[in-house]
């Protein structure tokens, strides 16, 4: 064989000069080992992960989530944990000349040693954090993780002050707040890696991140500037180039970079530019372009970025009511259907993205275009502001304060701003981000729910001074310098319902129903600019109670209840409010379900209300989409993933057009709400029938509403009308848009009861299922055995109609097919008469 020559030789060390310069990227999470502090054995755990969940994964403790169990693993928090990994670097990654170790969350006192070094002392789960190991790296390498119990550090800090700030001690610690109870959460502090950990190493130059700033909007072109940082060790000649993947089209640039600059921009364009819009009032587009860095014709790394063009305004004008609250979407007021979203799960890695995905198709599903991130929870994996993005849903994202006074000292401030500074550059690029607040009901408490009192003067003062020099302060400012074309919000709401005020300018939280014992009826009375949340409590779904009781039959009297209902008077409100408008039934079961049509009754009366009063009030969001864990709570989408009512009834509710009727006295005012930017005019239809059929009276006409309106189309004179209001439903049918209306408290309807005809079919998605029923059926509630999901229901159905559900499921069968309305347990039915009514004619 011919030995290699020199030309050979010199190809070779040519090649791999030209190999060299490649970043490179080395997941470190997956498997790991873990212990408690001072014991000599160690246990696999997953990274990214929890103490909580790798000990559950181990049965070293119970499921938190069944019985009564969330009580007997506190003890976990209040130790301390160690984690540990060993990893190799090649020879040909050890020889790049820098090596950062990159953390993207560590929850959260947490001192991290590399072979045996002290590197980084971590104090906040929201932070990412990178440290510079090029000294001490090795080819075989030990990590190691220290995370401390934040219960002792609380109370350390609380010592430090001499009055005991609202909240304690949770205030002092920068985790999700949630963590350490609410009144539809567990106290389960976790600990632990819970995002990704990386090994960056490169040999001159990286790409640490990249901004697509649109500068300029018009119809017929979009002005971008990419604003590059780029991390170099010394002068070096390098490129960008910037491919849009929708059009092709590639924009180069080349720049001399040092260690003395970090930041560069290449300005980009894109003609005819395709806007993002909420997926309701049209398409959601997204630009797909990727920024490659390279070293003469040498590739040496990339970032993909999705972008979305569109102008985002929150407007906030004096007029002659107080003060608007609403936002612009590229120029066109907007309105804002939705409820708040919480965490998915109490331990946060365990969110997958098919979790992710199910619930957002949901909220899309259900009509909403708008989430709010609320401030005690956490700021979402990208994944999360990436589905939004696709799926055209708006983001009012909280920073992560709530219902508390924080510390003021300059090492927490220095935190939060680091805090903060990390989160709005992830998330800026993110279209679906429409407003960034600074808090949840901080301003509110401190104003009207006694946190003051035996306080000193001084104190209340040194106590404010911390509040805003964060809300007022760092964050504005972090908001303004980074992502400027997104508004910043003080605090949610602006004033609390103690102020009257909260009625006629900026956002209100509403809690005068379920708090304060008000009737469903408030929330017609007293309509505010902007409602980012009010709620009503409900059972979850048969499957999640029998999940945490673990047992097959429903008893609400089970003991799991005391720790699966976290409100004190939960379970008294939902009686008080259910002996004022429904049948209070006697079976566990049944109690479950009017519960929901209780909560669905309440909050779409509030959501008609709000949307009525358009452009008076332009955005409603109730209290809560979704649950941590499968619990009694304000959600309408349960711990398992269940719809109650509320979802159904809310996703009809959200419609961008909404037929409603609001009665006074004696007569009832019909409103068409057009969410559209077309007018719409359509042939319009009042009948009233009784419960049987019968029609009572009926009219017909043409009727129009303008673009983006709420308008009075016809108005009822009941008193013209002989009618009896416990028997009779007003119909009304705007085009295909169909409403029916009751004129009193669905506990004083005479609800007629007659078996339901039904026929079954099997198709490509799971089962059709065709009802016809000869009398009105009130609040139809479907369920079997088999998992899957219900393309509606709680529905009405009229005499004589035919309806058709999807149950959607990959189950070859269904079994146990119940069906249960309104009338099967009223005391004050009507029997049906006889009549002529052929079931096979479905």
């Amino acid at each position: 064989m011919r030995k290699p020559g020199v030309l050979y030789l010199l190809i070779l060390i040519g090649l791999a000069a030209c190999e060299a310069p490649k970043n490179e990227l080395q997941s470190l999470t997956g498997d790991w080992q873990f212990s408690q502090e001072n014991d000599s054995i160690w246990y696999p755990s997953k990274v990214p992960g929890t103490v909580q969940t790798d000990l559950l994964a181990l049965d070293k403790i119970p499921d938190p989530f069944l019985l009564n169990n969330e009580d007997s693993i506190q003890w976990v928090s209040e130790k301390n944990w160690r984690y540990k990994r060993q990893f190799s670097v090649s020879e040909a990654t050890l020889q790049k000349t820098k090596h950062f170790l990159k953390f993207d969350g560590l929850d959260t006192y947490a001192e991290v040693y590399l072979n045996d070094i002290l590197i980084l002392s971590a104090n906040n789960a929201f932070r990412s954090w990178e440290v510079d190991i090029s000294d001490a790296i090795l080819s075989e390498n030990r990590l190691e993780i220290l995370f401390k119990s934040p219960d002792s550090i609380e109370k350390a800090e609380a010592s430090k002050l001499e009055y005991e700030l609202p909240e304690t001690p949770r205030v002092f610690t920068r985790k999700p707040q949630f963590q350490y109870g609410w009144d539809w959460g567990p106290t389960i502090k976790t600990m632990g890696i819970w995002r990704d950990i990386s090994l960056v190493s490169y040999e001159t130059v990286r790409l640490k991140e990249a901004f697509l700033q649109t500068t300029s909007l018009t119809d017929t072109l979009a002005e971008i500037t990419a604003h590059l940082s780029l991390e170099a060790l010394e002068y070096e000649e390098i490129s960008v180039e910037i491919t849009n993947n929708n059009t092709g089209e590639v924009f180069k640039s080349s720049f001399e970079v040092s260690a003395a600059q970090t930041e560069y921009t290449v300005p980009l364009s894109i003609t005819n530019p395709k806007l993002w819009w909420t997926h309701n009032l049209g398409t959601p587009y997204l630009y797909d372009f990727t920024i490659q860095l390279k070293k003469g014709q040498t590739f040496i790394e990339s970032i993909s970025k999705k972008i979305g063009l569109r102008t985002i305004e929150l407007i906030t004008e004096k007029d002659t009511l107080g003060e608007s609250f609403y936002f612009k979407l590229n120029g066109k007021p907007v309105y804002m259907k939705g409820a708040n979203y919480i965490p998915q799960d109490i331990f946060l890695p365990n969110v997958t993205l098919e979790a992710r995905t199910k619930l957002l198709d949901d909220v899309a599903r259900s009509n909403m275009n708008t989430l709010r991130v609320w401030g005690g929870g956490v700021y979402e994996d990208n994944a999360f502001y990436d589905l939004c993005d696709e799926k055209g849903i708006l983001v009012w994202q909280d920073f992560m304060f709530a219902c508390a006074m924080y510390p003021g000292d300059a090492a927490f401030l220095e935190n939060v701003k680091q805090e903060a500074i990390d989160n709005v550059k992830r998330l800026r690029q993110h279209p679906s981000i429409a407003l960034w607040c600074g808090n949840n009901e901080n301003s509110e408490g401190w104003h009207r729910w006694g946190w003051k009192d035996g306080k000193t003067e001084a104190q209340h003062q040194e106590i404010w001074n911390g509040y805003y020099a964060v809300f007022n302060h760092i964050l504005p400012r972090v908001v303004d310098s980074l992502h400027p074309s997104v508004s910043y919000w003080e605090s949610s709401p602006k004033y609390g319902r103690g102020d009257e005020r909260y009625q006629f300018e900026g956002d209100a939280h509403d809690w005068w129903v379920w708090h304060d014992g008000y009737p469903f009826e408030h929330f017609e009375a007293q309509i505010p600019r902007f409602m980012s949340e009010f709620g009503f409590q409900s059972f979850p779904s048969h499957e999640a109670i029998r999940y945490f009781t673990e047992q097959d039959s429903i008893d609400l009297n089970h003991p799991a209840f005391a720790s699966h209902q976290k409100h004190a008077r939960g379970f008294q409100l939902i009686r008080e409010y259910m002996e004022r408008d429904f049948p209070v039934p006697e079976n566990d079961s049944d109690y479950v379900y009017v519960s929901q049509l209780l909560q669905a009754f309440g909050i779409e009366k509030a959501i008609h209300a709000h949307r009525r009063a358009k452009p008076y009030n332009m955005g409603t969001l109730f209290w809560q989409l979704n649950d941590c864990w499968p619990v009694v709570s304000w959600s309408s989408i349960d711990g398992l993933g269940n719809w109650k009512a509320l979802q159904y009834k809310a996703k009809m509710a959200f419609e961008n057009v909404l037929i409603s009727a609001e009665q006074k006295n004696d007569s009832v005012a019909i409103y068409v709400v057009n969410d559209t930017f077309e007018s719409l005019a359509e042939t319009t239809t009042f009948t009233l029938l009784d419960f049987y059929g019968n029609v009572l009276y009926e009219n017909e006409f043409e009727a129009e509403c303008l673009p983006n309106s709420s308008a009075i189309i016809y108005t009822l004179a009941l008193k013209e009308l002989s009618i009896d209001p416990t028997f009779t439903v007003l119909k009304i049918a705007f085009g295909k848009h169909v409403y029916l209306h009751y004129f009193v408290k669905p506990k004083d309807l005479k609800l007629p009861r007659q078996e339901f005809h039904s026929k079954i079919e099997r198709n490509d998605s799971g089962f059709l299922i065709t009802f016809k029923v000869a009398a009105l059926r009130k609040n139809v509630f479907l369920s079997v055995t088999e998992k899957g999901f219900w393309s509606d229901n709680y529905f009405d159905m009229l005499p004589g109609e035919s309806k058709t559900v999807q149950f959607y499921t990959e189950s070859d069968t269904i079994t146990n097919l119940n069906i249960k309305s309104l009338a099967d347990f009223y005391t004050n039915y009507e029997a049906i008469p006889p009549i002529d009514y052929n079931p096979c004619n479905i």
